[in-house]
């Protein structure tokens, strides 16, 4: 990798720390690239990315950063999973470890809080964005639809009373 491609990788990694709303840190050791493909597909399908990057440059970019406190997790092997939507990167990732004994969580950081692998995982136990949109409007709805449930009830009682007199 020459100089230039150095700098684009740099501040390709400076956009993703500046912009993403939770970045996960893990250890690949012995992935196989189908095994890669497949979780990048799924980080894809719920709104994140998966990133193999070197240590150094990622120490580089991290610097200026709100996660510039998490430069200590990157040794080894690692790559980064991250997303806008704090659960998402969390999520898939807790679930493809669980599945794959080579993809170790490290660490991570949601803005300048910087988290360790129980609280990856406690991040990842939380309901989906789309899931909490779902409860909110079942709950929204209920009452409405056992309002109009009891003054249909009510008319129908009354038309059986005059009908019955």
């Amino acid at each position: 990798m020459n100089r230039t491609q150095k700098e684009e990788q740099i501040a390709l990694l400076n956009n993703i720390f500046s912009e993403a709303g939770v970045v996960i840190v893990t250890q690949n050791t012995g992935l196989k690239v189908s095994e890669i493909t497949d979780l990048r597909k799924q980080m894809r399908v719920a709104g994140g990315s998966f990133k193999v990057a070197k240590n150094s440059l990622v120490k580089i970019a991290l610097k200026g950063t709100e996660y510039e406190k998490m430069a200590e997790m990157f040794s080894g092997p690692t790559c980064i999973a991250f997303s806008d939507d704090v659960v998402s990167a969390p999520k898939v990732v807790a679930s493809f470890s669980k599945s794959n004994e080579k993809l170790v969580i490290v660490g991570g950081a949601m803005g300048q809080k910087t988290l360790n692998v129980g609280e990856v995982r406690s991040l990842a136990e939380l309901p989906s964005l789309d899931e909490l949109r779902a409860k909110l409007l079942s709950i929204i709805n209920t009452p409405a639809t056992r309002v109009a449930g009891v003054l249909q009830a009510s008319g129908g009682q009354l038309a059986r009373v005059i009908s019955a007199y």
